[in-house]
């Protein structure tokens, strides 16, 4: 029980703290403004890691590295508190892959969450500045499929496509991570 409980609260802890980093580091790739909500949020949570990272590693190109690297930390030091929570000595040589593994996830998870408010804000036709930002954000993801499938009675199914191959992705992940654990 206290395993569960340690779990799910540094699954949350951790999520929330590294998906606040992989989503900075997408925004500035895309080059989405930060002076919306979402930006501030995503400030707010990163700034007092990835400020004084990106004293020592700075950016390449449009990828902002130090955001990458500080989504891995995250990723290390949660999977590396739940080992300690475990008592699994064994687990720490897997440590860096179970991290990788975890970063994937939470990338895929993110994506997921994205195109659920997408779709969700394009059958309200809410028009906020977060909805532009969701809008820039699930553009790249669905242009490939918006190629491929056409409109079905004036309804995009591009989203539920993707939505689709990126459960899969989840499951995929989910069977690889605990493959290495075992």
């Amino acid at each position: 029980m206290l395993y569960q409980i340690a779990s799910f609260l540094l699954d949350v802890i951790g999520g929330l703290l590294t998906g606040a980093c992989l989503l900075r580091l997408y925004m500035q790739w895309q080059r989405v403004p930060f002076s919306n909500p979402v930006g501030g949020l995503v400030f707010a949570l990163t700034d007092w890691l990835i400020m004084p990272l990106r004293r020592v590693i700075p950016p390449v190109g449009r990828w902002d590295v130090s955001s990458l690297v500080a989504a891995v930390l995250f990723q290390l030091v949660q999977y590396l508190l739940l080992t300690l929570v475990l008592g699994a000595g064994s687990a720490w040589a897997w440590l860096p892959w179970l991290a990788l593994f975890g970063l994937a996830r939470v990338a895929v998870s993110g994506l997921i969450g994205l195109l659920i408010v997408y779709a969700v804000m394009s059958w309200v036709q809410a028009r906020s500045p977060l909805s532009d930002v969701v809008a820039r954000l699930c553009e790249p993801v669905l242009r490939p499929f918006r190629r491929i499938i056409p409109l079905v009675g004036g309804i995009d199914l591009s989203p539920l496509a993707a939505l689709v191959l990126l459960q899969v992705a989840m499951i995929v992940l989910g069977h690889l991570q605990a493959g290495v654990m075992r």
